[in-house]
């Protein structure tokens, strides 16, 4: 998992918007590969070969699949009847927000890419429901509390009963990106009524965006899909939200209010990194999901690959500072390790389960009762004995979900075995056997390990390395209900909104961090991880990420009001790292809870 946070910066919001009439680029899928495993294995025993059942695995070995496909799993959250989806924990129950999205064009699938984003973000204060903009009936936003409508293609028709509407004023409505100049057009005084209009695109790279006081970034490859200008002309009718600066100092405005409307100048949910603008969107589109938001600064810290193979003596250490500091903690734990190959044992196989190692469960109920979670990270945290993409070995690997070592990020691919540190790490798709009962044997041998050690089987599920097939999160969902991770997202999986209803396209994928608790597109409660955890070694050119980069990504999490910084943390580094960053958010102002407390709202 050492190169996650860089995977997530890229994968976060892949998908581009099509904001200037011109085809975008393709977004790619790519990871950083991880570098070698950096557990200390001399300070512990060797596991040794032992005769144990093998855990539940796919029926054929993996070969290479360029265009996988997964079974449709059955649906678990719907919208197309007209019923509004669940909302997080703590939202709002008497709030509703309709999401209305682009469909037409080459492009068009990016507006149900866009709308699901956007509905996981609106769960944390409404429930939602998503609706493509042309199917607009006259008077429907009547119906909910807050309207949101997310213009991804250029010159998309909108219907002229929803522009009437969004003029009336009747309820507060949030744009995104293209096509205002519909709205404005239909008005024919937009200017004297709002206080601002728009005048061209913007296309000179505007690397930050300023909200609530915070800079935050916004990337060269975003800056590319430009921004719409806007002019204000009325300061007392219209309110700048956020200023976008370009490299030389200039600004403009990157979000407005006025009247009822807000507008934002793009569709912020294009190369995704860290400390990004997306973060000033989910605040805005949270507050216009439930205006009555509790303003905390809550904090949660992961101890990350729990498992077997780790040293107890280090856990203890990083256990122990935790509790000195008053600071809740939870522990991601692989509750079966396996080596089908010895990689790390000179040939010479090894596995062993927590219900196994006596010392090990005990390293865990110490960790409870020094106010630990623990969280179920998968069953074996790789897939049956094969490299997926590294070596087969637990905390290495992917479980849920294919992948394989690339030279090159972008296609074609170049496909290389075995992985090195100068490769990029592409996820292709469901791995061979995937379905919701192979997902659903991993999950409950997993329990059962739990359960055969003494421990209660966790209540909280982390796919590894975040990904899985949309069956496999259909499972999980039913199994737990709630996730600790970043989620994946595919196209077709909700088809004119009714989420479930579709097959997932796993070629058409996003990833997603939440600033808050959010209630996703699966069914299934989101604690979020939004700041990466501590990375010292460098992976295809990428720096190393320390603990003034984590610091520094929660000082940009404040932007939200109802904001967690949350981040994950190996023990293999001691505590001394630990120590700064937990000093540095505590400096901050937030406030270190458990897990569950988050999951509850």
């Amino acid at each position: 998992m050492l190169y996650r946070q860089f995977r997530h910066a890229v994968l976060a919001g892949i998908v581009l918007s099509l904001v200037t009439g011109l085809a975008p680029a393709t977004a790619v899928a790519v990871q950083q590969a991880r570098p070698p495993h950096a557990r200390n294995a001399a300070a512990r025993p060797a596991l040794g070969s032992r005769t144990l059942p093998a855990p539940p695995s796919a029926p054929a070995a993996v070969p290479h699949v360029p265009s996988p496909v997964a079974e449709a799993p059955a649906a678990t959250v719907r919208a197309g009847d007209g019923a509004a989806i669940g909302a997080a924990p703590g939202a709002d129950s008497a709030r509703r927000t309709l999401i209305l999205y682009d469909t037409t064009g080459q492009w068009g699938w990016l507006g149900e890419a866009f709308a699901v984003q956007t509905a996981n973000l609106v769960s944390h204060g409404s429930a939602y429901r998503m609706q493509p903009i042309g199917e607009y009936t006259a008077g429907e936003m009547s119906d909910y509390t807050g309207v949101v409508y997310l213009g991804s293609t250029y010159n998309e028709p909108i219907p002229a009963a929803f522009l009437d509407d969004v003029l009336s004023g009747v309820r507060p409505v949030l744009w995104a990106g293209s096509n205002v100049w519909q709205l404005t057009a239909r008005a024919g005084d937009f200017g004297a009524r709002y206080g601002w209009t728009w005048t061209r695109f913007d296309t000179v790279p505007t690397p930050t965006v300023t909200y609530r006081g915070v800079e935050l970034h916004r990337s060269d490859l975003a800056a590319d899909s430009g921004l719409l200008g806007t002019t204000v002309t009325d300061p007392a009718e219209a309110q700048v939200l956020a200023t976008a600066s370009h490299a030389d100092g200039s600004t403009l405005p990157w979000a407005l209010r006025s009247s009822n409307l807000t507008y934002l100048t793009e569709v912020p949910f294009s190369y995704v990194g860290t400390a990004d603008r997306y973060l000033a969107a989910a605040d805005l589109l949270s507050k216009l999901a439930d205006p009555n938001q509790p303003d905390r600064r809550r904090a949660l810290v992961r101890i990350e690959d729990v498992s077997v193979d780790d040293d107890p003596a280090q856990l203890r250490q990083i256990i122990d500072y935790l509790a000195a500091q008053g600071v809740p903690f939870s522990l991601a734990v692989i509750p079966r390790y396996r080596d089908p190959h010895g990689y790390y044992n000179n040939g010479v196989p090894e596995s062993s389960t927590l219900a196994q190692d006596s010392a090990f469960a005990t390293v865990l109920r110490y960790a409870q009762s020094k106010g630990g979670t623990l969280v179920m990270h998968g069953d074996t945290h790789q897939y049956d004995t094969v490299a997926n993409p590294y070596d087969a070995v637990s905390a290495d690997d992917f479980e849920f979900y294919r992948s394989q070592c690339s030279t090159t990020p972008n296609p074609p691919y170049q496909f290389v075995s075995p992985c090195t540190n100068d490769d990029w790490v592409i996820e292709e798709g469901p791995v061979p056997g995937d379905s919701a009962d192979w997902a659903r044997s991993r999950v409950i041998d997993g329990k059962r390990l739990f359960e055969a050690a003494g421990l209660a089987a966790p209540t909280i599920f982390e796919p590894p390395h975040y990904a899985a097939s949309a069956t496999d999160y259909t499972v999980f969902d039913s199994e737990f209900g709630v996730r600790y991770d970043r989620g994946l997202y595919f196209g077709g999986w909700c088809p004119a909104g009714a989420c479930g209803t579709g097959t997932p396209d796993y070629g058409k994928l996003a990833g997603q961090y939440f600033p808050y608790v959010v209630r996703d597109v699966y069914g299934s409660t989101v604690i979020p991880e939004n700041l990466g955890n501590v990375e010292l070694a460098e992976n295809n050119h990428h720096p190393p990420r320390l603990p003034a980069d984590v610091v520094a990504s929660a000082r940009a999490m404040t932007a939200v009001q109802d904001g967690v910084a949350s981040f994950f943390y190996h023990p293999y580094l001691g505590t001394d790292a630990l120590k700064e960053i937990v000093t540095g958010l505590k400096a901050q102002g937030w406030r270190f809870v458990p897990a569950p407390d988050v999951a509850a709202g």
